[in-house]
């Protein structure tokens, strides 16, 4: 049953840290399209600059107010005041904030202006994480932990590790998928070709892709060290990379040490995710740690069989042998194997994708996840009394 629309719009202030391509930040673009509506007026805050922050523009495109608001490190407490200032300018209604600033100063400031919270994790922690992000991470949990109402995993898997490292009470804690909107993977017909003349691919080449930002902890090194072997087996294989970052220079140096540079593309950072997915065979998420990678389902959206290290919550999108193949993380031998044996059946990756799309419309399509979303922001407001 609909509920009775209220008799104004609630204002719903969306912090996060800044708006690039990572997979929390994108996933804001399809979340406030299904949710700007006759109940709701979601508004965002961002708080630095990364990457020229281009997804404000997709925003904004939306007719959604993206606001430019400063706070370049974690200590700035003078921020929580700011932030209550700018709650009561807004007439905010609820909070909800992404990724460690917005969690940690967000979830104090809506605290002290007595508006309800919500934070998003999007992330779990990799085993290398330096002492800094460790500090960070514990004060992001324990701001949690004490000032937000709800705090949403993305996964099952994440939603544990967090009430286990916090110890946060359960009822604290839910889990919701990360949805996408299907219907920006449709109508693709005749980008395969297109995307490949651009970026120098030939037509029957066999194309694995990864799109990522390119941080260590995404693994990629350990796909390019796979690729003499792919190369062995499919010689016509190219491995798209699709993203940039640090870890960018030290990538390309490692497709030269292992001989493979002319069949690893960096295609840099891109915007065109449909049209990349649409112009691959396979995609590969070769990563260390994940949460609940958004890009899987995007992948399966376009009718993609996936390759992906059993990490975090990504077996909860991925079974193997279903809609894709599941390895060990930094493990090149499984990664060559499991996309040899894609390559080399084409009826088997055409199973995988009808069933990879059965299950991204069932689980991950976002207009499950924003009615779960409207539903957690009515109750909050209405216990405020708002």
């Amino acid at each position: 049953m609909t509920p009775n629309p209220p008799s104004r719009k609630y204002n719903i202030a969306f912090l996060i840290d800044g708006l690039g391509m990572g997979g929390a930040e994108r996933m804001m673009i399809p979340i406030l399209k299904q949710l700007r509506g006759e109940d709701f007026e979601p508004r965002v805050a961002v708080f630095q600059a990364r990457e020229g922050n281009p997804i404000a523009k997709d925003l904004q495109a939306l007719g959604i107010t993206v606001d430019y608001f400063p706070i370049p490190y974690l200590r700035d407490v003078g921020a929580v005041l700011r932030l209550v200032k700018y709650f009561k300018q807004t007439k905010t209604d609820l909070v909800h904030t992404q990724l460690e600033l917005a969690d940690s100063l967000g979830s104090i400031a809506s605290k002290w202006a007595r508006l309800p919270s919500v934070s998003t994790l999007h992330t779990m922690p990799s085993q290398d994480m330096r002492l800094k992000s460790w500090a960070h991470q514990t004060i992001e949990f324990w701001s949690l932990r004490l000032f937000c109402d709800r705090v949403i995993s993305v996964a099952e898997e994440a939603r544990q590790y967090h009430l286990k490292i916090s110890g946060a009470p359960e009822k604290q804690n839910i889990t919701i998928y990360n949805g996408i909107d299907l219907t920006r993977f449709a109508h693709l017909d005749g980008t395969r070709d297109a995307l490949r003349r651009e970026l120098g691919i030939p037509s029957d080449a066999e194309v694995l892709t990864t799109l990522a930002v390119l941080r260590q902890p995404k693994g990629i090194q350990f796909m390019i060290q796979a690729m003499p072997a792919v190369l062995e087996a499919r010689p016509k294989a190219v491995y798209l990379v699709a993203g940039d970052g640090s870890h960018r220079a030290a990538l390309e140096e490692e497709a030269r040490r292992a001989g493979v540079d002319r069949s690893v593309i960096f295609a840099g950072m891109r915007s065109d995710v449909p049209r990349i997915l649409a112009a691959s065979d396979v995609f590969v998420l070769p990563t260390l740690t994940e949460a609940l990678p958004t890009v899987l389902a995007e992948a399966m959206a376009c009718r993609l069989p996936i390759v992906a290290s059993a990490v975090g919550g990504v077996p909860e999108m991925v079974t193997d042998g279903e809609n894709g193949k599941l390895v060990q993380p930094a493990r090149p031998d499984e990664l060559s194997r499991a996309c040899v044996e894609l390559l080399s059946n084409p009826a088997l990756r055409e199973q995988m994708s009808r069933r990879g799309w059965e299950i991204v419309n069932d689980k991950f399509n976002v207009k499950g996840q924003v009615e779960r979303l409207k539903e957690l922001y009515r109750g909050l407001i209405k216990q405020y009394g708002r």
